[in-house]
């Protein structure tokens, strides 16, 4: 089977740990790029990419790069490709371009001068054109463009890979599949202890987690990939993806819990739709009267940010934080996700790591911070407790 060369999209910060997901999965030639990583490998290794990355957003397949001169320059280089090996004409199309040039005011005009060369093709070799559908097209074409370099790609993902399909609800400030997924994988939780959210919300951080530690691959609940719309398309490589067994033992809890109980609701529903009810634990309570009940694993949690409190509210939230963290939580790894400098100033722990990641355009920082141990229990300990 031919090797491709590919490019999987991904958040500032995540690029490390989505490059060794790649080569644990076996691509090759991986190198980290700026919110990207580039590997290579066949077909089958791109649909195991998108069907088991949990830090990428898309993987693209560049199909051709040149410069650009002029405006004129790009409807005719955009011309050379052979769009028929791509697109037929019983399929939809369209286009996505991100723009950095002097050339051109906008990336409206970028994608207009790309379909305008796709739709001409096709008209002067079968004198009718390809529709073009931007909700939900079948074959999505990304253009990227920076000074005078450009490159045309296909979306292999089709919707963007953060959409895993569990999600039926969410809070008012819910956080990215992408970057929980990337927050545990950077936690180095070595998912053979619990895992704790105490401030879950929608509950994300927990079924990724619970996704991780059962082996679950994220792309099982989604019902279909760009890829499968391609005419090279290879059914029994991806049924071999898709058939593997990705199965893996935990037999720790993974617990949740959250003060608001609407929110705590839609995490439930989140939790059900995922299939992992069983497998992770919520309780309705407030972080300052929450009480360890299995010693030993890892916290991480993303609680308020402030935009909507006043300092003062903030800074008693996270000093909550961090009283419980000090008082209830011997043994654990925490890790806090916040853009509050000031909040953080008020969790009273030292920190012993900083990473810097973006949740949606805020700047944050993902602090680690290493709990004094304490005695552990057996995690059927914790399960007998709940169960009285």
């Amino acid at each position: 089977m031919e090797n491709y060369k590919y490019v999987a999209k991904t958040f500032a910060g995540l690029e490390g740990v989505l490059a060794k997901e790649l080569i644990d999965l076996g691509a090759s030639n991986v190198e980290e790029q700026r919110r990207a990583v580039s590997f290579e490998g066949d077909k089958e290794m791109l649909y195991r990419a998108n069907y088991c990355c949990r830090t990428a957003l898309r993987i693209l397949r560049p199909i051709y790069e040149f410069d650009v001169q002029s405006r004129d320059s790009l409807y005719e280089e955009a011309s050379k490709v052979d769009w028929t090996q791509y697109l037929t004409l019983g399929k939809t199309f369209a286009l996505d371009s991100v723009v950095t040039s002097d050339l051109f005011a906008n990336s409206m005009f970028v994608s207009l001068r790309v379909k305008d060369a796709i739709v001409d093709q096709f008209r002067k070799k079968y004198k009718k054109r390809p529709s073009v559908d931007p909700e939900n097209p079948d074959i999505k074409v990304h253009v990227h463009l920076m000074g005078n370099k450009c490159s045309l790609s296909l979306d292999s993902s089709g919707e963007a890979l953060y959409r895993r399909g569990y999600r039926i609800g969410q809070n008012d400030a819910p956080l990215s599949e992408v970057l929980a997924a990337g927050m545990i994988l950077l936690s180095d939780w070595d998912q053979n202890s619990a895992f704790v959210d105490p401030m879950c919300g929608s509950g994300t951080l927990l079924i990724e987690a619970a996704m991780i530690a059962y082996g679950i691959p994220p792309g099982v609940y989604r019902s279909s990939f760009g890829f499968e719309n391609w005419p090279d398309f290879d059914a029994d490589a991806f049924e071999n993806v898709y058939d593997a067994d990705y199965e893996k033992e935990f037999d720790y809890p993974i617990l949740g819990s959250d003060v608001h109980p609407g929110t705590l609701k839609i995490a439930e529903k989140n939790i059900r739709n995922a299939n992992l009810f069983k497998c992770i634990h919520l309780k309705h309570k407030d972080i300052r009267e929450l009480k360890c009940l299995v010693d030993g694993g890892t916290i991480i949690t993303n609680p308020p940010y402030g935009e909507r409190m006043k300092p003062q509210n903030i800074e008693n939230l996270y000093r909550s934080i961090g009283d419980t963290l000090k008082k209830e939580f011997t043994g654990y790894d925490a890790w806090i996700l916040s853009s509050s400098k000031e909040g953080f100033k008020s969790v009273g722990l030292r920190t012993s790591q900083k990473i810097k990641l973006f949740n949606g355009s805020l700047e944050c920082s993902f602090n680690h911070y290493e709990l004094y141990e304490g005695s552990k229990k057996r995690p059927s300990e914790y399960l007998e407790e709940e169960d009285n």
